[in-house]
């Protein structure tokens, strides 16, 4: 009895888990804009997202502007920012001129906290 029991409560947990693979698309929109302007004692840091996820986009740009200031970002180098409700992959571009800088932060992908997974495609017609 205690075997039968046993077995029928392993094949309601086989039966009722959740064994689907994380759903990937893609997008070809995005939020594009300044998101973050900070002033500090080197002068201006402008942070700009392009390609971003509305809902996400100012706190990967707090992040970002984070990154910054700890000397963990590299031009033309593609990072991946982790956030409460995404990760997000993309590439950093720096540029300074006296003293302004403007650091880009192009979206590749977004790994949402639920397994989702979305790839920005540009449109191309």
């Amino acid at each position: 009895m205690k075997k039968l029991i046993f077995s029928l409560l392993v094949m309601t947990c086989f039966a009722f888990s959740d064994n689907e693979e994380p759903k990937v698309t893609t997008y070809s929109y995005g939020h594009n804009g300044m998101e973050y302007v900070a002033r500090n004692k080197n002068g201006m840091v402008i942070i700009s997202t392009f390609n971003s996820k509305m809902t996400i986009r100012q706190e990967i740009a707090y992040k970002i502007y984070d990154l910054y200031l700890d000397k963990k970002l590299e031009n033309d180098k593609k990072i991946t920012v982790y956030g409460d409700e995404a990760d997000v992959t993309g590439k950093c571009v720096i540029r300074k001129k006296d003293n302004l800088t403007t650091v880009d932060f192009y979206y590749e992908s977004v790994q949402w906290c639920s397994g989702h997974k979305e790839i920005f495609k540009k449109n191309i017609k």
